[in-house]
């Protein structure tokens, strides 16, 4: 099995890389946000590789960073996302994009890739929260901790918080960061409504 591939780029096309390594060339599919990273014809390149075999084919998956194959191998497992649909979903979201959407169940997130609809966002969402509640793969947490105090702000006003600024039409994982931020920024007491009037203040900086 091909775990990593070092080698020159020869060709960039919309959904893979060839990579020329040492002589040999090999197709390696990948997320768009991967291909604009790795440069262009004639560039240095090495990506983490996913090997798929079947029985009537190889594949390889190219990732720019290991964070990104770990959500490749994790979205592949929900029913319906298959290895075309989770390069799809990584080439509109980032890994932490798709961290804040499964936290906020933001099916919206996943309904702009190709290939998923409305019941396979839900899907998505609705696995992916329990499985990844346990993984380090998102930079926030809804209980985050005040720096100067060390102590959590209730993570009943943040949820609140949160519900309110989606019910006044922002989508709820820019709402998530908003709240995220009106968190670190308050003091332990604040209250509900001054969480959501800072909550506010952050969507329009």
């Amino acid at each position: 099995m091909i775990g990593k591939l070092t080698g020159i780029i020869d060709v960039v096309k919309s959904n893979y890389v060839l990579l020329d390594v040492n002589g040999v060339g090999y197709i390696v599919f990948a997320s768009g946000r991967t291909l604009s990273k790795i440069g262009g014809k004639g560039d240095p390149c090495a990506l983490m590789i996913e090997t798929h075999v079947r029985e009537d084919h190889i594949h390889l998956y190219g990732f720019a960073d290991a964070l990104e194959q770990e959500w490749f191998n994790i979205l592949t497992k929900v029913q319906g996302v298959g290895a075309k649909v989770g390069l799809a979903i990584l080439s509109i979201a980032s890994p932490n994009e798709l961290s804040l959407a499964i936290a906020a169940q933001d099916k919206a997130v996943f309904a702009r890739a190709d290939g998923v609809g409305p019941k396979l966002a839900t899907r998505i969402v609705t696995e992916l929260k329990d499985k990844t509640a346990s993984l380090d793969l998102s930079p926030i947490n809804m209980q985050s901790k005040n720096k100067e105090t060390n102590e959590t702000m209730s993570e009943a006003h943040s949820m609140e918080a949160l519900s309110a600024l989606v019910n006044l039409g922002y989508g709820r994982s820019e709402a998530m960061i908003a709240i995220n931020r009106a968190v670190k920024n308050l003091p332990e007491d604040a209250d509900l409504g001054t969480l959501i009037k800072q909550g506010l203040k952050e969507l329009s900086a």
